[in-house]
């Protein structure tokens, strides 16, 4: 299968690089550093087992036109870039190629093809100045749900953490002969990639954590076991699932896992550095709409109080502005003794 895999951070590279492996026909579209390394070294991936491999069975461009039009196309930027590719990524598609969405959070998407009250409602807060929705159609996007955690160590260097599910679904709930494609490919290539016949209940359960765990990993510079162990920590992350799962319930999800069960899982990845606090060391813009603001914004379309999610998101979003003001990043430094 033809393949474009659009951004090769932590994620993008970690599915470009098993599909490629897997004798896919993988194109990464990438720029910048990125671009120059995987073009000198091939990408470099380390798997769970600790084994690195050069991946260099695939193609690296930042031009869409060269890349041309692909089979399948995998949107594995963060849903705030989304606005920047979504012209460009006209030339990677022909009259039948379907779109995986692979960003954390709320997607774009959300209300469409819902069939619910709020059909064709825009989230406000992961949309862009021209609306995602006319520029990436909704009838070829396939939801996703990213449970794979990585490290981007370095431009073009990937190293996967844990985890090997990619659940799909259509918007619809359909079982359709493309989405089993899609899943079949994911298979080869090493993923756990069950259809789903609702794919939002699934993103719901993995923004759970997301919303919590990221921020408060941001602001607080701790990984997921340092929070979970840390009873303040914990009980900051069990009162704003609390508030999600209210949330959640009001627009007709009930979370398939228990709280405590879902902390659990969460601390037992162990020192595990999230996207936002890896993001927030680097200097690069968090992905805090998607992640929080989005629930936010549905709090208040369903009229439920999130006091501890409002907090939360006010300080993660006063911290990125200041770093955007300042051009700087926030990391923990050693102090030599006194």
């Amino acid at each position: 299968m033809k393949i474009a895999v659009v951004g090769a951070g932590a994620i993008g590279g970690l599915v470009g690089a098993q599909l490629a492996l897997a004798g896919e026909d993988v194109t990464l579209i990438v720029r910048g550093a990125t671009l120059q390394a995987i073009r000198e070294h091939g990408l470099r991936f380390t798997g769970m087992d600790g084994v690195e491999q050069r991946v260099t069975r695939l193609l690296a461009t930042n031009d869409y036109r060269e890349a041309g039009p692909q089979d399948l196309v995998i949107l594995a930027v963060k849903a705030h870039q989304l606005d920047a590719v979504a012209d460009p990524l006209q030339d990677l598609l022909g009259p039948e190629t379907p779109i995986v969405t692979m960003q954390n959070g709320i997607p774009f998407w959300y209300f469409h093809r819902h069939g619910g009250p709020h059909e064709g409602r825009v989230v406000q807060s992961v949309d862009a100045p021209v609306p995602l929705a006319r520029r990436i159609s909704p009838e070829r996007i396939i939801g996703c749900v990213v449970y794979p955690a990585a490290e981007l160590r370095a431009p073009g260097v990937i190293h996967h953490v844990e985890g090997n599910r990619l659940p799909v679904g259509e918007l619809d709930g359909s079982a359709s002969a493309r989405v089993q494609r899609i899943s079949e490919c994911f298979a080869r290539a090493g993923f756990k990639a069950p259809v789903l016949t609702d794919i939002r209940s699934e993103i719901w359960l993995k923004l759970w954590g997301n919303l919590t765990f990221n921020p408060i990993s941001a602001l607080a510079h701790s990984t997921l076991v340092d929070i979970c162990e840390d009873p303040l920590g914990r009980d900051l992350a069990a009162n704003m699932m609390r508030e999600a799962q209210d949330v959640a319930r009001q627009l007709g999800i009930e979370m398939r896992v228990p709280l405590e069960k879902r902390i659990a899982g969460a601390a037992k990845v162990g020192a595990h550095k999230t996207s936002m606090l890896q993001d927030i060391e680097a200097g690069r813009a968090p992905e805090i709409d998607a992640l929080v603001g989005a629930v936010v914004e549905l709090a208040r379309l369903c009229g439920t109080p999130t006091p501890h999610i409002d907090a939360v998101y006010a300080l993660v979003s006063l911290l990125a502005r200041r770093m955007a003001e300042s051009g700087g990043s926030v990391r923990l430094q050693p102090v030599a003794p006194v």
